[in-house]
Parts: C-alpha cells; sequence; structure tokens
C-alpha cells in the first residue's frame, strides 16, 4: 500500500500562479498513472490533468492550456504547475494515482483564487 501527500495549495490572486506537488509514498507508484483532480464548491470531482509512468499527458480541456502537469519518477513526486488563475479554479485539488483497479487519492490541498 502507499500513500500520497498533496501539498502547495493557498489564496491567490486572479492571474497569479500556484504550484501544487505530491509525494506517492510507496515504490509501487512508479508505475502507475499520475493525476490531478479538483471538486469546486457545489460540483463534482473532476479531472484537470493525468501523467502516465512514460510521460504522456491528458489535460482538461477547459484549462485552456493554462497548468502543466510533471511527475519526477525517481522522487515519486507529482507538480501541477498553475498559471493564470482564475476564481473558477477554486477548488480542493486532490491527487491520484491508478493502475487497473487500483485507485488511491491523497487528502486535498484547497486553492483559493480571489481578490
Amino acid at each position: 500500500q502507499g500513500q500520497l501527500v498533496e501539498s502547495g495549495g493557498g489564496l491567490v490572486q486572479p492571474g497569479g500562479s500556484l504550484r501544487l506537488s505530491c509525494a506517492a509514498f510507496g515504490s509501487i507508484f512508479r508505475i502507475y498513472n499520475l493525476g490531478w483532480y479538483r471538486q469546486g464548491p457545489g460540483k463534482q470531482r473532476e479531472l484537470v490533468a493525468t501523467i502516465s509512468s512514460g510521460g504522456s499527458t491528458n489535460y482538461a480541456d477547459s484549462l485552456e492550456g493554462r497548468f502543466t502537469i510533471s511527475r519526477d519518477s525517481a522522487k515519486n513526486m507529482v507538480y501541477l504547475q498553475m498559471n493564470n488563475l482564475k476564481p473558477e479554479d477554486t477548488a480542493v485539488y486532490y491527487c491520484n494515482a491508478n493502475y487497473g483497479i487500483s485507485n488511491h487519492w491523497g487528502q486535498g490541498t484547497q486553492v483559493t483564487v480571489s481578490s
């Protein structure tokens, strides 16, 4: 078994940037697809971005190229660089690790975009 721990959330003004980090404790995560999901107030959890063990990425269409996902497999870390943040990006952001039927979630980190 493993554990995912997110960090890097906070309050940022519109147009600002944040970088979220997720530490994946457990060597099994090196073969997992890693990703970020978010759940805004009154909304369902939605995909933000994923990255495979080979580095292939997938993004939600709504992001308009503002976010970038990356991973450091040697450190078992996955990152989400978020630029030009908008108030509608306000949400709890969750780290996810998936491999077949095995699915793990972090506890989430709050991102609030407000002036």
